[in-house]
């Protein structure tokens, strides 16, 4: 072989070598956002959980076919009471919603009363939906709450319960936690959606919210903390 056929080949394989290492570090940089989202959600529900007796109450989470949680949501600077923040929600696999729980599905929320309840902080967003109706809604369409789907302040404390009409009826429970205060808020006008392109990026292909749910893509080890803690409150509940 001459030295400049060595040359050559040598060279094809250092860009071969070259463009494959690049597109591996553009595939890990594309779902980098969405696994960050996932893990920082289920901080966020972990801090939650760990209080029970001003956190959510066992009745609520017994009760519950997907759990929402919306980590940082911050005021858009453009507007009035506008806001905008993307989070994961996990739903109780199964047709009646009661299997474990999924892999996380990406969503995305904006509205006036999300950016109402935010003042000037960034705000950790809670909510509970309570019914198989809230949840099939909530997989396909971009859902308004208190239109589309009703939606109430939901109930605080371990020993309370849904007790008000309003909360007895409601498809979906939510809350607010900013500077350490959580509590019950009321996210009516506000909108949620599966983010299609956010859920692309985490698993490396288009995927429906219903094949997430079925179990179609692996469980992300990000998601690992948000899934062992609901199924540690769930078991704590099943025993008192």
């Amino acid at each position: 072989m001459s030295p400049r056929l060595s040359v050559l080949i040598f060279t094809a394989l250092f860009v071969a070598l070259a463009f494959a290492q690049k597109d591996e570090k553009k595939e890990e940089k594309a779902g980098s956002t969405e696994r960050e989202r996932v893990k920082e959600s289920g901080e966020v529900l972990k801090q939650i959980l760990d209080t029970p007796d001003k956190g959510i109450p066992k009745s609520v989470l017994d009760g519950s076919k997907c759990v929402i949680v919306l980590p940082s949501v911050k005021k858009m600077a453009v507007g009035i009471g506008g806001s905008y923040g993307r989070g994961v929600m996990t739903c109780r696999t199964g047709t009646d919603y009661k299997g474990p729980w999924s892999a996380p599905i990406m969503m995305a929320s904006s509205g006036g009363s999300i950016g109402f309840q935010l003042g000037g902080q960034a705000t950790d967003f809670v909510i509970i939906v309570m019914n198989d109706g809230g949840a099939k809604t909530l997989l396909n369409n971009k859902v308004k709450l208190g239109a589309d789907a009703s939606v109430a302040a939901g109930p605080v404390g371990r020993t309370a319960e849904a007790s008000t009409n309003a909360r007895m009826q409601a498809q979906m429970l939510s809350y607010s936690r900013s500077q350490g205060v959580f509590g019950g808020v009321s996210l009516s006008g506000s909108t949620l959606r599966p983010d299609g392109d956010a859920n692309e990026n985490l698993y490396g292909q288009k995927v429906k919210p219903e094949e997430i749910i079925a179990g179609k893509v692996p469980m992300p080890p990000e998601a690992q903390q948000l899934i062992s803690d609901l199924e540690k409150s769930q078991s704590a509940s099943a025993q008192h």
